[in-house]
C-alpha cells in the first residue's frame, strides 16, 4: 500500500524547510546589495497593486527559462548560478514553488519573500504604479 499523497499545504511547508526565506526588509536590503528581485505576479495584480521599483517582472511560466544561466532564453541578469534571486508573488505561496524550482536549476541562492508583495506593501516599502 502506498502512502497518501501529500497535499499542497504540506508540500509548501516541507519545501520551506529546505532554504531560508526573507522578510520584506531583508529583500529590500538585498536588492541594494545586488540581489535580483523577481516579480512573478500576473498582470492583473501588477496593474491593481503596482510594482516594486527595480524588480524584474518575469511571468511565472517563463521563470526557469529566463533565469537559467545556461538557457538560450535567459535574461542578461542571469549571469551565473551564484546570483541571489528573491522571488516575489502576491502572498508568498507560488514563490515558494518557484524558488525550489530555481534551486533545481542550480540557482542555490534563490529564495522568496515571506508574505509576498502584500507583505512588502504592508511594510511601507517602495512601490510604483504601473
Amino acid at each position: 500500500m502506498s502512502a497518501a499523497p501529500e497535499g499542497i499545504d504540506a508540500l509548501v511547508d516541507r519545501l520551506r524547510t529546505t532554504y531560508t526565506r526573507v522578510s520584506p526588509e531583508q529583500a529590500y536590503a538585498a536588492s541594494g546589495e545586488g540581489s535580483l528581485l523577481v516579480d512573478i505576479r500576473y498582470q492583473a495584480l501588477r496593474d491593481r497593486d503596482g510594482l516594486i521599483p527595480g524588480a524584474l517582472v518575469v511571468e511565472r511560466n517563463e521563470l526557469e527559462w529566463r533565469l537559467d544561466p545556461q538557457g538560450s532564453h535567459r535574461l542578461p541578469e542571469a549571469t551565473g548560478h551564484d546570483i541571489e534571486v528573491v522571488v516575489i508573488c502576491n502572498e508568498g505561496y507560488a514563490s515558494t514553488l518557484a524558488a525550489v524550482s530555481l534551486h533545481a536549476l542550480g540557482l542555490h541562492r534563490a529564495t522568496d519573500l515571506t508574505g509576498g508583495f502584500q507583505a512588502w506593501r504592508s511594510a511601507g516599502l517602495p512601490t510604483t504604479a504601473v
